[in-house]
């Protein structure tokens, strides 16, 4: 039971990457290209203080890798299933966007 107790906790640490406006937007960012902080910041309109708070909880996570280049960092989606995840998420909202929409029991 323990084993599956910890599984379950591991999920939802992962889960919890995802479980962000912000943090989605910078998934979306980096999903075809690595970046830069500045050029997240741009692109998703942010507060680098913030972005740079939530990059840190996806790299801490390991959904998202940094690769310094001279005074550069350069993150980047860790690998294809990452990717693959984004795009099943996209996948699955197609089919339920009405009941999640409509959902009363949505947490703000």
């Amino acid at each position: 039971m323990q084993n599956i107790d910890l599984n379950i906790d591991m999920k939802v640490k992962l889960i919890h990457g995802f479980s962000n406006k912000t943090r989605l937007q910078i998934l979306e960012c980096l999903k075809n290209q690595e970046k830069t902080v500045t050029q997240i910041v741009e692109e998703i309109k942010g507060n680098q203080s913030n972005i740079s708070q939530h990059l840190a909880c996806l790299k801490g996570c390991g959904i998202i890798v940094g690769r310094n280049e001279g005074k550069y960092c350069y993150y980047s989606l860790r690998n294809q299933q990452i990717r693959d995840l984004l795009t099943m998420f996209d996948l699955v909202l197609e089919d339920v966007q009405n009941d999640v929409e409509c959902c009363k029991h949505h947490i703000k």
